[in-house]
């Protein structure tokens, strides 16, 4: 029954109010990198942009960041800095349209869209030589990791796999996003999507995406019935949400995998946490803390202390408990 209990992490009385915490990485951690860009072409015409940190091990974590995040995220470099510190080379995807270059595409990047991971997974299996291969995702990139877990194409040269903050019931946080509370976060979100979407139109003027459709999007629903389901070959919002959600692929889970996440993250309500499905997979870990926030967990107004949430993912891939 692996509801890990007595989490480690202790945040002091700033980090214990979740907005704080939430927002405080994203603001104020600063982490330099030395990634080299790799391209990796798609068998549909695409490309995915690869960001590559090695410290010549033989051991490789692949990261993946959150909704409109990339591989210049805090947590991802902050990640990458930690790991390599620890002899792991990182490989940080940029989902499609996130390396700050349009993707090819009407379609882009989603939640549910596992089969890019995959292309990672086998680019990496035909140019480099690991030993051990493992994974960590991050919010939307956390949905990609367990869903693709829980799935049956899994390569067995990945050894365990981390989801951090991971919206397991895309429903459920689509409808959190709504509340009055997560106005400034949900606003954020919708000025980038709706700045690509204004960019697709003009790339694709005869596509179904229209400059009115894309003015009146107010939340995630609006965006995924307007863009996210045509574009991908969902009927509409709720059946992308009922098919990319990770939640159902869990029981599925067969090689060891942890799910990092707080009790307190603005964005999720109770259908959102998978206790039922930890208890009863011997494979899948939920450490589920009292205080976090959003992909924070942070401690300390001296970010370069706020690497908890990097040490426990470092002990999970290191150990696998």
């Amino acid at each position: 029954m692996p509801v890990l209990k007595n989490s480690t992490y202790q945040p002091s009385f700033l980090f214990k109010n979740c907005h704080f915490n939430t927002s405080y990485r994203a603001l104020f951690h600063e982490v330099d990198n030395n990634f080299k860009r790799e391209r990796l072409e798609l068998a549909d015409g695409d490309f995915i942009d690869l960001d590559v940190s090695s410290v010549n091990s033989e051991k490789l974590v692949i990261a993946i960041h959150g909704l409109e995040g990339s591989s210049e995220s805090s947590y991802i470099l902050s990640l990458t800095q930690v790991l390599n510190q620890h002899h792991f080379d990182v490989i940080a995807i940029n989902l499609r349209g996130c390396s700050g270059e349009q993707n090819r595409l009407l379609s882009s990047y989603h939640s549910g869209k596992t089969e890019d991971l995959e292309a990672v997974i086998k680019h990496v299996s035909n140019q480099y030589n690991y030993n051990e291969v493992h994974i960590v995702g991050y919010s939307l990139g956390g949905n990609l990791t367990l869903k693709y877990m829980g799935e049956d194409k899994v390569s067995p040269k990945i050894k365990s796999a981390v989801g951090v903050s991971v919206p397991c019931s895309l429903k459920d946080s689509s409808e959190q996003m709504e509340l009055l509370s997560n106005w400034l976060y949900l606003n954020r979100f919708l000025k980038t999507l709706k700045k690509k979407s204004f960019e697709k139109l003009e790339k694709f003027p005869n596509s179904f995406i229209t400059k009115e459709v894309i003015l009146a999007i107010k939340n995630f629903k609006d965006f995924d019935n307007f863009y996210t389901a045509p574009a991908h070959g969902f009927k509409d919002a709720d059946d992308y949400y009922a098919t990319s959600s990770c939640k159902q692929y869990l029981p599925n889970i067969k090689t060891p995998t942890l799910l990092i996440t707080s009790l307190d993250d603005p964005f999720f309500s109770a259908d959102s946490y998978p206790f039922e499905e930890a208890k009863a997979n011997t494979s899948f870990f939920l450490e589920a803390t009292k205080y976090g926030g959003h992909v924070g967990f942070g401690s300390s107004l001296n970010s370069k202390q706020n690497t908890w949430c990097e040490h426990r993912i470092l002990k999970f891939i290191t150990h696998q408990k």
